[in-house]
């Protein structure tokens, strides 16, 4: 039976408190006054007082409006119609589609698949940028956040990879996203001809912030549905440190005592919830999520990074424009690497990062004065060349082209018994000369 309540106790920021019982968290009510209607959630429960955050935001509520409670928490369209299409943060097109009212509705925010249940992580998801499958590859089912100050290019590598990697379906979500960065996402995705496999959940910095809690679990949802399916899934979003402001704002609205920096100490909880949804089915398909995780100031101690990094499975670190080589780790990688790649991954992957290290530390000599020998030389000419060829996020390869301009690298700067890489490898793969 629906329930309708009409007072209202309290509206404080975009939270109302009703006075109601036999209400469950998480479920969804219609907030109905002077010629408007609003979706709200409930978020908390303490006793009969029930406290629902409003989508559209709390202005234009009176105490007298009628609050009437659906029964069923918030819910997405769930079907290949989702494919090519783009949502707001409240799963409504956005892209001038039809709604999809024929399609089977799913429940979003649920549970993570038993952890008895999972499948030790097997797969590659190759993304055609060389310093991610070349030396942090990206392993099916993996969670992994891409650690960036403001105004590092993060979105651009994420569209990036978006757009490479070998998944069967890609499911951007975009939390508190300009305008302009939404746009630049699906032109990339429309340029690259990949919108038809693409499922876009926008949330743009002018729509409403608690709309921002949804994106995650809107996309993760039917990310789950496409898994099961038997469907690669690639998840990506951006960014979760807007994901855990919004949390924050609503914490404070509801005068809850603040942890770190004023963020609700259930932020490590709130985090996991949605990163342990990545998984590889037995059986069926996967889900691998890559978020963007802004750090405010550079600073990798603050609250949203440092419980990010007791979560995932490592993180890419995106500094002066590049995936850092030496802070970047996928602790899964050795899953992969030598097993389903090329024999020769592990090998190329660790010489190249040994000598890159010793040409920063000839760099850092020569700054400080120090004399320049023949043997400088060739280390600062396999850097420049380590910069062109793989560091630089213009490079579009995959994976056994880059594995081989790796040994082509190698071959032009130092001699096979240089490197440090076994014989039988030496002799196998070690260009000869022409």
């Amino acid at each position: 039976m629906i329930k309708e309540y009409n007072l209202i106790s309290r509206i404080q920021g975009d939270i109302i408190t009703v006075q109601a019982a036999g209400i469950r968290n998480g479920e969804l009510a219609t907030v109905k006054g002077q010629g408007r209607s609003s979706l709200a959630q409930v978020i908390r429960l303490q006793g009969d007082q029930v406290f629902l955050q409003v989508f559209a935001g709390t202005r234009g509520i009176s105490t007298g409006d009628q609050v009437r409670f659906l029964k069923h928490p918030m819910q997405v369209a769930f079907g290949e119609a989702l494919l090519g299409r783009i949502f707001n943060g409240s799963g409504q097109p956005m892209d001038g589609g039809p709604v999809l009212t024929s399609l089977p509705k799913i429940e979003i925010g649920g549970p993570s698949v038993n952890p008895i249940r999972r499948i030790i992580p097997r797969g590659f998801i190759e993304t055609r940028v060389p310093m991610v499958d070349v030396f942090n590859p990206l392993v099916e089912s993996q969670k992994l956040p891409i650690f960036a100050a403001a105004g590092e290019p993060y979105n651009e590598l994420l569209a990036r990879i978006g757009m490479r990697a070998n998944a069967d379906v890609v499911i951007l979500g975009g939390i508190g996203l300009k305008y302009d960065e939404y746009l630049k996402f699906k032109n990339s995705f429309e340029q690259a001809g990949v919108l038809s496999r693409t499922i876009m959940f926008i949330h743009t910095a002018s729509d409403p912030v608690v709309e921002r809690l949804l994106v995650p679990d809107l996309a993760l949802a039917a990310a789950e549905q496409f898994g099961v399916q038997g469907k690669r899934v690639l998840v990506l979003l951006s960014d979760m440190t807007a994901f855990a402001d919004a949390l924050k704002e609503i914490a404070i609205s509801m005068d809850q005592v603040p942890s770190n920096l004023g963020y609700p100490g259930s932020l490590y909880s709130d985090l996991a919830a949605r990163y342990e949804k990545a998984v590889d089915f037995e059986g069926a398909g996967s889900i691998t999520i890559l978020a963007v995780t802004t750090m405010p100031g550079d600073d990798v101690t603050h609250p949203v990074p440092d419980n990010t990094g007791y979560i995932t499975e490592g993180q890419f670190y995106l500094r002066k424009g590049v995936v850092e080589p030496f802070g970047s780790l996928s602790r899964l990688k050795q899953l992969v690497i030598g097993k389903v790649t090329r024999e020769d991954h592990g090998h190329i992957m660790n010489s190249m990062i040994r000598l890159y290290a010793k040409s920063r530390e000839v760099e850092q000599k020569l700054a400080m004065g120090f004399d320049k020998t023949p043997e400088d030389d060739r280390y600062l000419d396999y850097s420049q060349k380590f910069y062109r060829r793989f560091l630089d996020l213009k490079v579009d390869i995959g994976l056994e082209q880059a594995l081989d301009l790796g040994w082509q690298t190698l071959a032009e700067c130092f001699s096979p018994d240089e490197v440090g890489i076994k014989q039988e490898m030496i002799d196998k793969y070690w260009p000869q000369k022409k």
